[in-house]
């Protein structure tokens, strides 16, 4: 089991963010974290070894001056909300098979859940069906948090489309424009997929033992531009978004998202703004659309989704009928 305490490192540089410009003094960090001013100091020095760089000042003590630009566990936990200090870990890997799987592994280790896990590059990344998800070490977002919902399996129909319509608002409002949720679990840019989510879960009779969140999210595109399959259909934030961010701060933003949403759809509140941040979201509603089984398809409007998180179609023969699984595609504008 991991320790409540709150990491040294991040107690630092939450004092340092929160200062501001100003400079706190080693020895208010010391009898903050209640250790000795040279342990402060080799803190520090751990930090400036993660890209951290100080300013210091004789007298008055130290400032932060620059941060990392590649996801730092330390940078993301100091920025999350103060409630989430002790109560969630973070990792963040160079490189994973998946962080999908490792988040699983951690779970089944016995680490205290939530926990989450980032990783720069992925070897076996995926999506839904066991799809490849490109996932090079360029710059992107490889997410994933683990968690025990204390519910029976039959609550989470619903769970992936809360956690992508809170994340599609997320998105909209960091990073000022206009995102979108495909159903079931893509997340849309200018009409294109620019992430996607991943839920997987282990189960028992009737009870949930561990649940894993995984989202991809492109933040730039591919060193020597998108390859050509996916260049119709895949973007990135870099591409879309007019002013650049914080990667660390969008991570931190992100946690706290999902952590949000996770908490908001354990204890029900969830329902009071799901079908109206659906509506707002939705990438299908209206639009001509064709749904696709296995060598079934289905052509009509989509009329948004059920309670029960099934997409709603209008179709072609003049039928509502509600699906709970399957590709969608949408018609070419002008078809």
């Amino acid at each position: 089991m991991r320790a409540a305490r709150p990491d040294p490192e991040i107690v630092i540089l939450r004092a340092l963010m929160d200062a501001g410009d100003a400079y706190v003094s080693g020895t208010e960090l010391a009898e903050t974290l209640r250790m000795s001013r040279v342990a402060v100091w080799q803190h520090m020095e751990k930090l400036r070894e993660q890209g951290f760089t100080f300013e210091t000042a004789r007298a008055r003590g130290y400032r932060l001056g620059s941060t990392p630009a590649q996801p730092n566990a330390a940078l993301i936990a100091a920025t999350l909300p103060r409630n989430r200090e002790t109560s969630f870990s973070l990792e963040v890997l160079d490189e994973v098979d998946s962080t999908n799987d490792e988040a699983a592994r951690q779970l089944a280790a016995g680490h205290r859940a939530p926990l989450g896990v980032i990783a720069g590059r992925q070897l076996k990344g995926r999506g839904r069906l066991g799809r490849k998800w490109l996932s090079e070490p360029n710059g992107n977002l490889y997410l994933s948090l683990g968690f025990r919902p204390p519910l029976a399996p039959a609550r989470m129909a619903t769970f992936t489309l809360w956690v992508g319509v809170s994340v599609t608002k997320l998105i909209s409002t960091f990073c000022r424009t206009e995102a979108k949720v495909k159903w079931p679990n893509d997340l849309h840019l200018d009409g294109r997929k620019v992430g996607g989510i991943l839920t997987e879960a282990r189960i028992d009779a009737d009870q949930i033992r561990d649940l894993v969140v995984g989202l991809g999210l492109n933040l730039v595109p591919p060193t020597g531009g998108w390859p050509t399959e996916l260049k119709p259909t895949a973007t990135s934030l870099a591409e879309q978004v007019a002013t650049p961010f914080d990667a660390n701060r969008f991570a931190a933003a992100l946690i706290g998202c999902v952590l949000n949403a996770y908490d908001r759809f354990v204890d029900g509140s969830f329902q009071d703004t799901f079908a109206d941040l659906w509506n707002q979201f939705d990438a299908l509603r209206g639009r001509e659309i064709t749904l696709i089984q296995g060598e079934r398809r289905i052509t009509g409007t989509a009329r948004g989704i059920d309670d029960s998180g099934s997409l709603i179609l209008r179709t072609t023969a003049g039928k509502t009928e509600r699906y709970h699984a399957g590709e969608v595609t949408i018609a070419k504008p002008g078809r």
